[in-house]
């Protein structure tokens, strides 16, 4: 093995002086072999393992497997834990954690001896807060998630996370399902380790890494308890160490054209919402000029390729099995860009070239879609002067186009208060309209926007309505669903003047999102408009509603756009 000293490590542990004697002394407590520190590349396994978070909570064992895969490429490997938040567990919402992981990720990488990064994630938040953290950084990297649980079984019936735990809430709600068969079918839907097995954002997140060539072939797909998954983690800790000496940093993968990759891919798969947020906070690490404009233009005419829920009917195993994303990108080929760049030292076509489908249920080809359209529509108009977002593959094709009379709730207290009140002036052709749910009115903007059903509305089989907030939704949710509405109405976006009985109309083909009121009667509710008081005054959640900008920009930190590289910190002692 090539050995340089070029490395960051080297300045650590490569000096003859107090210093280099403190960091290999302290080291060696570990029972660390003297050769480790002869110049061979660091490997940091950046770990969010954690009991709090379910999905990672086998990240632990996986972290083994790439310590295997660097010693065998002659690395030296590093683990260490970084902040975890699990969708499921995390309260108010993880997506208000998201960017201080990505911080904690940023500066310990930053200020220790690491060449390269392996990035173990697996809940949702955890997968964009790793790869933006490592993006203002910018290291060679590798993602490896942790992959998708098993399929559910109840009663002799697939369950998927999240999907059908809406429906089963309604079913409960209307007498279909007893509170007893509710409760069994808790065990019955989450039966291994693993993140959601549906398209949920933890998937289309894991999707979106390998779409953009950060991480290897079937890292999306296999299942968590698969031994494969072990494989693939031990595979990737041996390609991050030829990463270093061939000096592969994260943005020679994730670059503008990477990005468009990901967007087409997002359609294809019929992915989360989320992943708008999240991909246009990474872009805003690295420098990329990537918008709401770019999904609008790449994406809303892609095809949903993937028969999977919530879009359709399987669930990941089905995926994996069928052939995983490789397959399913070599149908949308002509659709990327395929000399893209990617860790395995190969162009995005190169990787692609060997894959196969082996179920057209489960893949469907480019001339019989699932859906004709699967990627994220943006939706323009007063009511979101800077861009709000539907996922067209969830939604209802008859509420399409709608025009309907609002139903305000000022808040989730407001709605919870109201929303199953027999009282409640509401029928299946309003529009429910959520206030207060954005990244600061909540703040976090959590995924609340697929707002429950009026309860009256669910007795007489409505199963779907419009609903427009500035809130986010799970990727395991479905239905008409307007979400992150720019500017949000706790800053005074238009949504905060919305009043009952106001007409909505949504055109999702036309992309507009239009408040049937006159710029005069706006102006003068605008004047008598009052900013809620803040949720917090101190600590992490002062600063977050200081910094954090709006939807159409990621839902990041100001202060945090744009990357202070890899420079080595000063001792000072």
């Amino acid at each position: 093995m090539v050995k340089t000293s070029k490395l960051r490590s080297t300045q650590w542990f490569g000096t003859p002086d107090k210093y280099g004697f403190y960091a290999r002394s302290w080291m060696k407590n570990q029972g660390i072999l003297p050769e480790m520190f002869d110049g061979r590349p660091v490997i940091g396994i950046c770990n969010t393992w954690s009991e709090m978070s379910p999905c990672n909570a086998h990240l632990r064992a996986l972290a083994e497997h790439v310590k295997k895969g660097v010693l065998l490429a002659g690395g030296f490997p590093v683990e260490f834990p970084v902040m975890s938040v699990g969708e499921p567990i995390t309260r108010p919402t993880a997506m208000i954690y998201r960017n201080l992981m990505s911080m904690d990720v940023e500066e310990t990488l930053r200020a220790n001896p690491f060449d390269g990064v392996v990035l173990l994630a697996g809940c949702d938040k955890t997968t964009p807060a790793l790869m933006m953290g490592a993006a203002s950084v910018d290291l060679p990297t590798i993602l490896v998630s942790g992959g998708p649980m098993l399929n559910g079984r109840f009663r002799g019936k697939q369950l998927g996370s999240g999907t059908d735990v809406i429906r089963y809430d309604e079913m409960l709600q209307t007498g279909e399902m007893s509170l007893a068969e509710f409760q069994d079918a808790e065990a019955a839907m989450s039966r291994s380790a693993g993140s959601c097995m549906t398209m949920g954002t933890a998937s289309t997140m894991a999707s979106m890494g390998e779409a953009m060539g950060l991480a290897l072939p079937q890292n999306a797909n296999i299942p968590a308890v698969d031994s494969r998954r072990a494989v693939l983690a031990a595979e990737s800790g041996k390609r991050i160490v030829d990463m270093v000496l061939q000096d592969v940093k994260m943005s020679k993968i994730v670059t503008k054209a990477a990005l468009e990759n990901a967007v087409v891919v997002n359609g294809g798969i019929g992915g989360s919402t989320n992943a708008v947020v999240h991909l246009i906070a990474l872009a805003g690490r690295l420098g990329i000029d990537f918008s709401l404009d770019d999904w609008d233009r790449l994406g809303k005419d892609i095809p949903c390729l993937l028969d999977l829920m919530p879009s359709g009917r399987f669930l990941m195993e089905e995926f994996y099995y069928a052939g995983g994303l490789p397959a399913l990108m070599k149908e949308l080929l002509p659709y990327l860009q395929g000399d893209a760049l990617t860790v395995t030292g190969n162009t995005l076509a190169e990787n692609l070239a060997a894959a196969e489908c082996f179920d057209t249920e489960v893949i469907r080809p480019l001339d019989r879609p699932l859906k004709p359209r699967g990627g994220i529509a943006v939706l323009r108009g007063n009511l979101a002067p800077d861009g709000a977002v539907i996922k067209p593959s969830a939604a209802s094709p008859e509420l399409m186009q709608h025009r309907g009379r609002a139903v305000v709730f000022e808040s989730m207290p407001d709605f919870k208060a109201r929303i199953d009140d027999p009282d409640l002036d509401v029928d299946e052709s309003c529009v429910l309209v959520l206030k207060s749910a954005g990244p600061v009115g909540y703040p976090g903007m959590p995924e609340v926007g697929n707002m429950t059903l009026p309860r009256k509305l669910l007795l007489k089989g409505v199963r779907d309505m419009v609903r427009i907030s500035d809130a986010r939704m799970s990727g395991t949710a479905f239905g008409t669903v307007v979400l992150h509405v720019a500017p949000e109405s706790a800053v005074g976006g238009p949504l905060a003047l919305v009043r009952d009985g106001d007409m909505i109309e949504l055109d999702v083909d036309a992309g507009r999102l239009h408040l049937d009121v006159s710029a005069e009667e706006l102006a003068i509710r605008k004047a008598a408009w009052a900013a809620p008081k803040p949720h917090y005054d101190r600590g992490y959640g002062r600063i977050f509603i200081d910094n954090v900008m709006q939807a159409d920009k990621g839902v990041d930190f100001d202060v945090l756009v744009g990357g202070s590289g890899d420079g080595v910190p000063a001792k000072s002692v």
